[in-house]
């Protein structure tokens, strides 16, 4: 799963297979805390991140929706994902 994205300590990755499932999403890291965040409504899916780093990857998403939306399409076709600029 190839890191898109860091910022702040936050790894965001994104599954690169064909096989991957919708809704479109993302996983973020943060210490021992990871979530699933989905592209289109901006939500945690599942998982939790502490809320100051919650907040920083939702802006992060919103921020970025369109590259994560390109970046979905390249990663269920089998092709890797392009790096997105962090959260300055």
């Amino acid at each position: 799963m190839p890191t898109i994205s860091m910022f702040y300590g936050i790894i965001v990755r994104m599954y690169c297979d064909k096989a991957e499932h919708n809704p479109p999403h993302f996983h973020a890291y943060y210490q021992e805390h990871k979530a699933t965040i989905n592209i289109k409504t901006g939500e945690i899916q599942t998982g939790k991140l502490p809320a100051k780093q919650a907040k920083l990857v939702l802006a992060w998403a919103a921020i970025h929706q369109d590259e994560l939306l390109a970046d979905w399409e390249l990663a269920t076709n089998g092709n890797l994902p392009f790096k997105i600029e962090p959260l300055k």
